[in-house]
């Protein structure tokens, strides 16, 4: 049949009628849009809101100006660094994308054919399809044959039989799992396997089932648990703030009022003294909220994303959302792909084994010259694919493919170049024969290929390891095949016979050369990634379009199925109960099989009812929309462009072994996160219980404002820096996974954050109000000066006693160089402001004073450092008392 196709004008009526074929990319992440996500964080919101009390006071002439300018530049700092991260990131995926190259395809226009980009088909185009290329639109194939590779959208690696259609057949509108195998519909994104035909096109761009799925995807995704748990933990700490403000506002004013003889006598002091107690007192519950509150903790974690992230692209993942890779950490159930994740996505021969069941290792195979030598031609003269220039395999179906690789490029180019190996006669496979056959008058045999039902029932005799032929014993053999197919192999058989080919028939005399054994073989790493993912705690279930027996198969190779209570479900079996049933079986579920689009979103919105942290994988347009919805959704880079744009990271070597990589970090990340709240809080703890406490011990301020500000800011920023970089520990990877509300602060953490900050309490008490600490330093003010040094080192050295849960608190520094680094610049900061008076320069006086410091001497900084250093025997005690109570 020939066809003219489209003229130029017929192309621009028909773009205009039914749109182009383009599907919009989703717009660039902006430095904008990103900076004003970063005031919807609840921490942030409670940081302005403090700084615009502060303000206010400081017009009123109540509060310094440092602490609310310092806050807000806080602010502004974290909006810039998560904007930056989230740019970068998406930067990063948008140049992978840009490094490939737009797909064409070739199209009969003006009566000759062209080559164009996809995004320029139009409805009513007429495509020409050959093997390995790729469906532009949806359509029906109106001449030829093809066998496609449907993959892409429904997950099924099995190739589809697509026949011409008869003039009248209407593409479905509803998509179903069965439309995408009829006989004669085609869909974008879909592979040709094998054949050649014209694709009549009839749906193009948003209006093909791919552009339906990238316009799905535009739904709200749901917050990360990372999200969840610090919105949580902000209403803790901003509770307890404002709960203690108001109490020691409280009691400070009760405070004034009997240090006065009473009520009567207290307000008869005149308006003027009372409103200034009144503002004395809510000026201390200001100060109490603004050290209760971290607001070092937004910076810390957008500095820990942003290390991390550029960190990953070293293991193959590529993170798009920050956020992503911490909720990796977080997941409790992953629900994977087989094809490419868990197996290598190709079939390939894993066994080959003589018919006596013997097996002989395929690297060992040219040591037995004889089988070597027949096995080679029934193969290299007996198919469809061949090698091209490039040295790739092409040609003929997936399992000739694997075949031919098999063989290999060296031995297939002495075969072809060989004037003894021509073939005089040849046949094709075809499915009612189930055999293909050619004859080699030079050798004086017709080699077959073929079903192993079909050369057993005509041979007799067969080819054992040392090329001597012997009786065959059928019995062995059958048991061999049966126990490779339980294996989900697909076994296919080789043999000669000395009579002519003979059409359509296989000749009595058959002798078999020896079976391979075909599959889509697990990845050994995958195998290991997956047992070290189900010992950190986490459920792996595959989910695949396969058959329910190859998948199963699949799961038990790869470790995913081990006890009798493994639920292996079907798409069918799941569809047929309700939800409530699912979620009872969701903890014994490891394989779902002939998955459907919508088992994927059912199984990702059931388990997040169940409280569940859920990531999915997936490379598909199909897998899509579950992508988007799931907390985490791990895209493959050789994935369709729709699953990327879903997905939170995207895994560029297709590797089980990646995602684990991508667990692993996450889990280290939050560990991080972990530690850094340890530190921060401890400092928070001791700074609203001194502040509170200190006036009713006669010291009126013994952390200035400003002080509070280098605590919060400078000191949280840079121990970000310090903590944010510890390195990933393989303990983490046998951690139990956490809930999705669970809170930050556990039982241990709350136990550790509260014995060092009442410590650092009351040293920071003894050192301000004994006699003998006094004695130590000239005058109040050097008092006062070596105080802030002490909380300042005191918190230093509490950041060794959060490394490790441990007595490991010094082990692995060396993996953290940064870490001793922050401890020393800080220490010569503190150094440089104590000592500020004594250097020649106005900016240096400036600096002394607003941080109300005088230089000190020697003795003074050695009780700092000494009475510092306790914060280090004191947790090591702690740890003990409680390690030693556990056990």
């Amino acid at each position: 049949m020939k066809f003219s196709g489209l003229t130029d004008k017929e192309v621009i009526d028909s773009r205009a009628k039914y749109g182009s074929n383009e599907i919009p990319d989703s717009e660039p992440t902006t430095f904008w849009q990103e900076f004003k996500e970063t005031f919807s964080d609840p921490m942030i919101r409670i940081l302005l809101a403090i700084a615009a009390l502060m303000i206010v006071m400081f017009f009123f002439g109540y509060a310094e100006i440092y602490e609310p300018v310092g806050t807000i530049v806080a602010v502004l700092i974290v909006a810039v660094v998560s904007a930056k991260t989230g740019v970068a990131s998406d930067t990063k995926y948008r140049e992978l994308k840009d490094s490939t190259k737009k797909d064409q395809c070739k199209v009969h226009r003006n009566g000759a054919v062209s080559v164009i980009d996809i995004d320029d088909v139009v409805v009513g185009d007429k495509v020409l399809l050959q093997s390995g290329d790729k469906v532009p639109a949806d359509g029906v194939l109106v001449s030829g044959n093809l066998r496609v590779d449907n993959s892409a959208l429904n997950g099924e690696a099995e190739e589809c039989k697509k026949t011409a259609a008869d003039e009248g057949f209407v593409l479905p509108d509803d998509i179903t799992g069965d439309t995408f195998v009829d006989k004669h519909s085609l869909f974008r994104g879909a592979v040709v396997f094998d054949g050649e035909g014209i694709l009549d096109v009839r749906k193009v761009g948003l209006k093909t089932m791919m552009g339906k799925m990238a316009e799905e995807m535009q739904e709200d995704e749901p917050d990360s648990p990372l999200k969840v748990k610090l919105a949580k933990l902000a209403n803790q700490i901003s509770t307890f703030g404002y709960i203690g403000a108001i109490v020691i506002a409280i009691l400070y004013f009760a405070y004034f009022i009997i240090s006065a003889g009473g009520v009567s006598a207290y307000f008869s002091i005149g308006f003027a003294e009372v409103f200034k107690d009144i503002v004395e007192a809510v000026s201390l519950a200001v100060v109490i909220i603004v050290c209760a509150v971290p607001e070092g903790l937004p910076l810390m974690i957008s500095l820990v994303l942003m290390q991390n992230t550029s960190k990953m692209l070293d293991h193959n993942v590529l993170v798009r959302k920050a956020e992503g890779i911490e909720t990796a950490g977080s997941l409790n159930i992953l629900f994977s792909d087989k094809t490419g994740t868990i197996t290598k996505g190709m079939l390939e021969v894993v066994d080959f084994f003589t018919a006596d069941g013997q097996s002989i290792p395929i690297q060992e195979l040219d040591s037995h010259a004889k089988v070597k030598e027949h096995i080679d031609l029934a193969i290299g003269k007996n198919t469809q694919s061949m090698y091209d220039s490039e040295h790739r395999v092409i040609g003929g179906n997936a399992t000739d493919q694997a075949l031919m690789k098999f063989l290999g490029e060296t031995t297939f180019n002495q075969l072809s170049s060989s004037s003894d190996c021509v073939v005089t006669a040849s046949q094709g496979f075809n499915s009612t024969n189930k055999f293909s056959q050619a004859r080699i008058d030079k050798y004086g045999k017709t080699f077959y290929k073929g079903a192993p039902e079909r050369l057993l029932a005509a041979a007799t005799k067969y080819m054992d390891a040392n090329g001597e032929i012997k009786n065959l014993d059928k019995a062995v053999l059958d048991k061999k095949i049966d126990d490779l197919a339980s294996k989900a192999m697909r076994v296919l058989a080789f043999g000669y016979s000395e009579k002519a080919l003979v059409e359509n028939k296989i000749n009595e005399d058959i002798v078999i050369i020896g079976l391979v054994g075909i599959r889509d073989e697990v990845r050994a790493e995958a195998r290991e990634a997956i047992e070290e993912v189900q010992n950190a705690g986490i459920q792996v279930v595959m989910i695949t379009g396969d058959r329910l027996e190859t998948a199963a198969a699949i799961a038990k190779d790869a470790g995913l199925i081990k006890k009798e209570s493994d639920v292996v479900l079907s798409s069918i079996e799941l569809n047929q109960m309700s939800d409530e049933e699912v979620k009872k079986i969701i903890p014994n579920i490891r394989v779902i099989a002939r998955a459907l689009p919508t088992d994927k979103s059912r199984m990702v919105r059931l388990c997040q009812e169940m409280n569940l942290v859920v990531g999915m994988t997936g490379d598909g347009v199909n897998d899509s929309p579950a992508l988007k919805r799931a907390d985490v959704g791990f895209a493959m880079g050789s994935g369709t462009e729709a699953a990327k744009e879903a997905g939170k990271i995207v895994i560029l070597d297709d590797n089980f072994k990646s995602i684990k990589d991508a667990i692993w970090y996450g889990r280290t990340i939050y560990h991080n996160i972990l530690k850094f709240c340890k530190f921060q809080l401890v400092i928070n703890v001791a700074a609203v219980v001194v502040s509170a406490i200190a006036p009713f011990f006669g010291v009126a301020e013994p952390l200035k404002v400003t002080h509070l500000l280098f605590v919060n800011l400078v000191m949280d920023g840079l121990g970000a820096i310090m903590l944010g970089n510890e390195p990933a520990l393989e303990k983490y990877m046998k951690e139990r996974p956490r809930r999705r509300d669970e809170s930050i602060v556990s039982r241990k953490m709350m136990e550790q954050i509260l014995t060092m900050g009442i410590w650092l309490t009351i040293v920071s008490f003894v050192f301000l109000k004994a006699p003998f600490f006094a004695s130590f330093f000239d005058n109040q003010e050097q008092l006062l000066t070596g105080y802030f040094v002490l909380f300042i080192v005191s918190a230093l050295f509490n950041g060794f006693n959060v490394r490790d849960d441990g007595f490991g608190i010094f082990k692995n520094i060396n993996a953290n160089p940064g870490f001793l680094k922050v401890f020393f610049t800080i220490i010569l900061v503190q150094a440089v402001i104590v000592n500020a008076a004594l250097v020649p320069f106005p900016v240096f006086k400036w600096i002394g004073e607003m941080f109300s410091c005088v230089p000190f001497g020697i003795k003074g900084w050695l009780l700092v450092i000494a009475l510092a250093f306790t914060m280090i025997p004191v947790d090591l005690v702690r740890k003990y008392i409680v390690g030693d109570r556990e056990k």
